[in-house]
């Protein structure tokens, strides 16, 4: 194609569509003429170029570049793109790449492509492939550690396909586990792995993990084991399919099975039939064992109606009467008949007696024995009548004294004996006793005086306190 047969409007065009930037460089290296096609091109200011020497437009290092393009080559096949960086007005450098096309009158036509979009695609490429390497170090150090962890786990752990139940993985506890260290476990069917009547528990241990996702557990014994033992099962997904994670461990001993004596293992029977109700609960008063006379007198069918409840739900006063045995038992000091009220399960109120204890071995705890107060009244009803009237001496005085005076006395004999019977109760605690007696503390001050059982120095050391 002959560049002389176009007029200029459509000369300019054609060099925008075959570069991004075109020179026209006059025979002596002055460019004459400059187009560029894209609009990126006019951060070189490229038309401040017209006038100059194109070699004076480039960097130290492409000027020798320069010469060699300005050079006519004889023959269009042996022409080379040559890399040239043009400084830029706020600093950088534009990686240029040029090619020269010789024209009339010993003219040359420069056609340059701008190589800052393959620049970025390349830096990008070369971050990609960095983000990728270190993504796959730390795989492999992840993997690493799941590998050493896998294998030293003194625990059998087990990988499980979800769908054939193949065995994937097996670590050296399971391999031990099984007495399978000459064979391949991996293969195998999980669920024969266990005697014929853990199968069925073990198969429905794998579907109600794969249905729920928790970690799901039950207890199964293996084909050779002397004892049952606790499999547990989750799923996670690797590779695009879901897998199990089993792990088997060794069943805790039950308390039945610690007791190493003879002695503890008739008293733990004994505990479990004794006629009087038993409770063990936490410090918080979480109830954590109960023994059946302790379910008939709350009107309970299960232990699981009452065990993981806090005990003063049961209790008619609630926090009264727990804060009173917490903080006498807490003080390790003995609770003995306790009077009370407790709230069976269909809401009927019963009388009872409550005696407590501190454990401190093998973990804190508090143990609670509740007595009926009815079977007692009930049982004393016949050696009642033997006993002499205990208003026999108030009827004595009838016509000795105004009634007044004689109820007025009874009163104050039964107020008194109320209030020490509640200081007993709460190990002298004023505040407590207040509380369960529904008196507030001024007014139980003021019967203390009255009744000579605390002095005006006391009761400011009190109010101050």
């Amino acid at each position: 194609m002959n560049f002389s047969d176009l007029d200029d409007v459509n000369f300019n065009k054609l060099l925008g569509l075959v570069s991004d930037v075109s020179l026209v460089i006059s025979d002596k290296g002055f460019i004459e003429d400059v187009s560029t096609g894209q609009d990126t091109m006019a951060t070189l200011a490229c038309h401040n170029w017209l006038g100059k020497r194109w070699i004076d437009t480039v960097t130290t290092e492409s000027k020798r570049k320069i010469q060699d393009l300005l050079v006519i080559q004889p023959e269009p096949q042996s022409l080379l793109w040559r890399h040239v960086n043009h400084p830029l007005p706020s600093g950088g450098e534009a990686a240029i790449q040029y090619i020269t096309v010789a024209l009339k009158d010993n003219k040359l036509l420069a056609l340059g492509r701008n190589l800052e979009r393959l620049a970025e695609l390349q830096r990008r490429l070369v971050e990609t492939q960095q983000s990728m390497e270190r993504d796959f170090l730390r795989l492999r150090h992840i993997e690493a550690r799941y590998r050493v962890l896998f294998e030293t786990s003194p625990e059998a752990v087990l990988v499980v396909d979800t769908h054939s139940y193949r065995l994937i993985e097996t670590n050296a506890g399971a391999q031990s586990l099984f007495k399978d260290a000459g064979k391949r476990l991996v293969g195998r069917d999980f669920r024969e792995c266990f005697k014929p009547e853990s199968q069925g528990e073990v198969q429905s241990l794998l579907k109600t993990a794969l249905a729920t996702g928790r970690i799901e557990m039950c207890s199964a014994t293996i084909l050779g084991g002397p004892s049952p033992m606790t499999v547990s099962a989750n799923v996670f997904r690797q590779e695009g399919g879901a897998q199990f994670l089993v792990r088997l461990t060794q069943r805790e001993p039950s308390a039945a099975s610690q007791l190493n004596t003879d002695a503890t293992v008739v008293l733990s029977e004994a505990m479990e039939h004794f006629p009087d109700g038993w409770l063990l609960t936490d410090l918080s008063g979480t109830v954590k064992s109960v023994n059946e006379e302790g379910m008939a007198l709350l009107g309970l069918t299960a232990a699981s109606q009452v065990v993981g409840q806090p005990l003063e739900r049961w209790l008619i006063r609630g926090a009264v009467d727990w804060g009173v045995l917490n903080t006498s038992l807490k003080q390790q000091k003995p609770v003995r008949n306790f009077a009370t009220e407790v709230r069976t399960l269909s809401g009927m109120t019963l009388p009872v007696e409550i005696s407590g204890v501190f454990l401190a071995k093998p973990e804190p705890l508090f143990v609670m024995f509740v007595r009926d107060l009815n079977r007692r009244s009930q049982s004393s009803v016949q050696a009642s009548a033997a006993v002499p009237n205990p208003f026999f001496e108030l009827s004595q005085l009838v016509g000795r004294r105004p009634i007044k005076d004689i109820v007025g006395d009874t009163v104050d004999t039964i107020e008194r004996m109320c209030i020490e019977a509640a200081l007993e109760l709460t190990h002298n605690n004023r505040a407590s006793a207040a509380e369960m007696l529904g008196l507030s503390r001024q007014s139980l001050y003021v019967k203390l005086r009255r009744f000579g059982v605390l002095s005006e120095n006391d009761a400011d050391a009190d109010a101050s306190a």
